[in-house]
């Protein structure tokens, strides 16, 4: 296996796939999340912009579910692409994922104007869901955990 790169999973989605509102690379109203490896850690590192603001000075709720969300579709597809022997950039693409379940825990008040970054670690749960546990954290503090169950995208979407 080829020595991971520094892009994203999503920017090798196929176009088909790109549409999603949190991460979509082509959805131009999106928020572009990008998921990329640390070690053995997945990582998603995002500034929220003026209007997902919760109440002023601090992040509206919706906006960290959806980070958790797609950090976990992400996490999980190039969990399994790296399970496959592939690399993010090694010209095969990775398989898709969907949400099957969605769980957020807020923590603590989420600071507007900073950068958020959710940490994500991967379990295979079968051979086609992935659990990803997600923390997310605002200048290092710990705001939110999540869990997302992902699963290999369904034949009937493509």
């Amino acid at each position: 296996m080829m020595e991971e790169k520094k892009a994203a999973i999503q920017d090798i989605y196929p176009d088909d796939y790109a549409w999603c509102y949190g991460c979509g690379r082509l959805n131009e109203e999106g928020l572009h999340f990008k998921t990329k490896w640390e070690g053995d850690k997945t990582v998603t590192a995002y500034t929220p912009r003026p209007e997902h603001t919760a109440i002023p000075g601090f992040v509206y709720g919706g906006l960290i579910a959806s980070l958790v969300d797609c950090h976990g579709t992400g996490s999980a597809s190039m969990s399994l692409h790296r399970k496959n022997g592939h690399a993010i950039g090694d010209g095969e693409l990775p398989p898709r994922f969907v949400t099957a379940s969605l769980n957020v825990d807020y923590l603590k008040p989420t600071p507007h104007g900073v950068p958020l970054k959710a940490v994500g670690t991967p379990e295979e749960i079968h051979s086609k869901k992935w659990k990803i546990h997600t923390e997310v954290y605002a200048e290092g503090t710990l705001c939110a955990k999540g869990e997302v169950v992902a699963a290999v995208m369904p034949d009937t979407f493509k």
